[in-house]
C-alpha cells in the first residue's frame, strides 16, 4: 500500500494571482508538494476577491491555495527580493503569472540561481497570450467562438461561461508542465523554461474539438442548439413540478436505456420508419432530435423528478438533474463527506464546510487521503520559512520584521 503522497519530497515556490496559476499550485500541493506562496504583506490583488464571507473573507483566495504555506513580505524590499531568489535556488521549481520584469524575468532570475549554485532550475510562466498582450480568461472566452453558439436559437446575444474553464485548464497543465520539466531534469539534468499562454490553451482546444476544422474545412458556422448536444442526442426535459433533467443517450446501450425506461421503444421504431432513417445512428439521431423529443416530452412531464430518478436509475440511463448549488449541497450524496474527495474541515476565520482535495485517487482500495486541506493565513509560515528553509537567526527575522519587510500572521 502507498504511504506517501505522490509528490512528497517536491518543494515548489509560487508567486500567482488570480485562478490559473494558483490552481496549478494547489494541484501539486494535493499531490502532496510543498507549495510555497509569497504574498505582498496585506494580500495580494486577488486576496479579497468575491465570494467574501460576511466578515470579508476571501472564500475565493481560500479555495485556491489549499495545502500551501504562506510567505507575507514586502515584493518591493531589495532584501526579500534576495531571499526569495535564494528560497526559489534552494526548491529549484518556481511557478508564476507575475509580470516577467525586474526579478522575476526568467532570464536574470535563471542566471541568479545559477550563481547561488542552482544551475537547474524548473520556471512556469503563465501567461495571457503569446505575444505578451495581457488576456485573461473572459476576454479569452469571448474571442475563440464558444459564447457564440452557447444559448438558444432565439436569443442572438452571446452567452459567456460561468466557470473559468480555461483558467482551470491553463492551471492543470501548468502543472503538468512543471511535472514534465521535473521529469527531463532527473533523467538527463538540466533546469528549464516552460511558458504557457492562456489564450493558446483555448486556441487547442478549439483545436483539437474540430471547430477550426469545422470552419475551414467544411465552411460550416455552428449555430445555438440550446441545451442540446451538438451531433448526439441529449436534451433537457421539464418535469410535473418544473424541475429539469438532462438526458444523454450518445451510446447504442444508453439510446436503448432510455427507450425502455419511457416505455416508447415500439413508438420510436415508428418514427424511424416514418422517416426512413436508422436512429440507432448517432448523427441520424441528432437530425431527428426536435421529434425525437417531441415523443419524450409527455413521458417527462406527468412524472414528478423523484419519479423520474427511480425510473432512469432502474434502467441505467445516463441523465442528470438541473440544480442550483444549493440543491446540489442538499441533495446530492456526492457532494458529501460520502465521498472520498471531500473531508469537513474548519478553515479560520471562514468556518467549517466541505473541502475537495484531489480527484486523482492513487493506490486503488487502498487509496491515500485525498489531500483535504485548508488555505493558510496570509503570513502563517513566514517564520518558519525563513529560519527552518533559509537559515535566517531570531535576530535577522526581528529586524525585518521590525522594519516591516516580513509579516507574520
Amino acid at each position: 500500500m502507498l504511504t506517501a503522497r505522490p509528490l512528497s519530497g517536491l518543494r515548489v515556490i509560487e508567486g500567482t494571482a488570480f485562478v490559473a496559476a494558483p490552481s496549478g499550485g494547489m494541484a501539486l500541493a494535493q499531490l502532496g508538494a510543498d507549495v510555497i506562496r509569497f504574498d505582498q504583506i496585506g494580500g495580494g490583488i486577488d486576496y479579497k476577491r468575491w465570494p467574501l464571507t460576511r466578515e470579508g473573507v476571501s472564500l475565493y483566495w481560500n479555495g485556491l491555495n489549499k495545502g500551501k504555506r504562506s510567505l507575507a513580505v514586502d515584493l518591493r524590499d531589495q532584501e526579500v527580493v534576495e531571499l526569495l531568489t535564494a528560497l526559489i535556488a534552494a526548491a529549484g521549481n518556481f511557478l508564476t503569472n507575475f509580470p516577467a520584469r525586474g526579478w522575476m524575468d526568467p532570464d536574470h532570475l535563471r542566471n541568479r540561481c545559477r550563481e547561488l549554485g542552482r544551475g537547474d532550475l524548473v520556471m512556469v510562466v503563465v501567461t495571457g497570450s503569446h505575444d505578451g498582450t495581457t488576456a485573461l480568461d473572459y476576454t479569452v472566452n469571448c474571442s475563440v467562438g464558444y459564447p457564440a453558439i452557447t444559448g438558444h436559437v432565439d436569443d442572438p446575444r452571446p452567452v459567456n461561461n460561468v466557470v473559468p474553464a480555461w483558467d482551470l485548464l491553463c492551471g492543470q497543465m501548468a502543472a503538468m508542465g512543471l511535472l514534465a520539466a521535473d521529469r527531463r531534469r532527473l533523467i538527463e539534468g538540466g533546469g528549464d523554461l516552460v511558458t504557457i499562454a492562456l489564450s493558446d490553451v483555448a486556441l487547442s482546444t478549439v483545436g483539437a474539438l474540430g471547430n477550426l476544422a469545422e470552419v475551414q474545412v467544411n465552411g460550416d458556422e455552428r449555430g445555438r442548439v440550446g441545451n442540446a448536444i451538438y451531433g448526439a442526442f441529449g436534451r433537457d426535459f421539464v418535469t410535473s413540478e418544473g424541475r429539469r433533467a438532462m438526458v444523454v443517450a450518445i451510446t447504442a446501450k444508453q439510446w436503448m436505456a432510455l427507450q425502455v425506461a419511457t416505455g416508447l421503444t415500439e413508438v420510436v421504431a415508428e418514427l424511424a420508419e416514418d422517416l426512413g432513417v436508422d436512429l440507432a445512428d448517432e448523427g441520424e439521431r441528432y437530425l431527428a432530435s426536435d421529434r425525437l423529443c417531441a415523443l419524450f416530452e409527455p413521458w417527462f412531464a406527468s412524472r414528478t423528478l423523484d419519479e423520474v430518478t427511480a425510473v432512469l436509475n432502474e434502467h441505467g440511463v445516463c441523465w442528470g438533474p438541473y440544480r442550483t448549488v444549493a440543491q446540489l449541497v442538499a441533495e446530492d450524496p456526492r457532494a458529501s463527506t460520502s465521498n472520498p474527495l471531500f473531508a469537513e474541515l474548519d478553515q479560520l476565520g471562514v468556518g467549517t464546510h466541505l473541502v475537495p482535495g484531489s480527484p486523482l485517487a492513487f493506490g486503488g482500495e487502498g487509496a491515500l487521503d485525498r489531500g483535504a486541506m485548508v488555505a493558510p493565513q496570509l503570513g502563517q509560515h513566514t517564520e518558519e520559512i525563513l529560519t527552518g528553509e533559509l537559515g535566517l537567526t531570531s535576530a535577522e527575522l526581528g529586524a525585518l520584521v521590525d522594519r516591516g519587510a516580513v509579516a507574520l500572521s
